[in-house]
């Protein structure tokens, strides 16, 4: 299969807590925790069981880093695989984070790619 992401994907342990936005801003989801699979300066992927959002969905998250440091950013959902036992995982793309905070993922990728 032809590889179509333009960063390459890290397998991290991260923190995320995600609240959806709505179209009205009405919070749906009070924060909660998702097993995130992989993030890039440009997007990330997570699983959560038992709860289905749908493509085009927003979602403003924290994300809390190695370092410990927490990246505030909106993502907004552009996949969904249904897996066993009622789990989801979700593909999305960030549509809100600062320069400086994609840079530290940036730099935590060559960091990781250097070992």
């Amino acid at each position: 299969m032809e590889e179509k992401r333009k960063n390459k994907r890290l397998d991290i342990d991260v923190k995320v807590e995600i609240e959806r936005i709505d179209e009205d801003n009405i919070t749906t989801v009070k924060y909660m925790e998702v097993d995130v699979v992989n993030i890039s300066k440009t997007g990330l992927a997570f699983r959560v069981p038992d709860v289905k959002f749908e493509v085009g969905a927003c979602f403003d998250a924290k994300i809390q880093i190695w370092t410990k440091e927490t990246i505030d950013t909106v993502f907004k959902v552009v996949r969904v695989n249904e897996l066993d036992n009622g789990v989801n995982e979700y593909g999305c793309i960030f549509v809100g984070m600062t320069d400086t905070d994609a840079l530290k993922i940036e730099i935590y990728q060559l960091f990781n790619d250097a070992q």
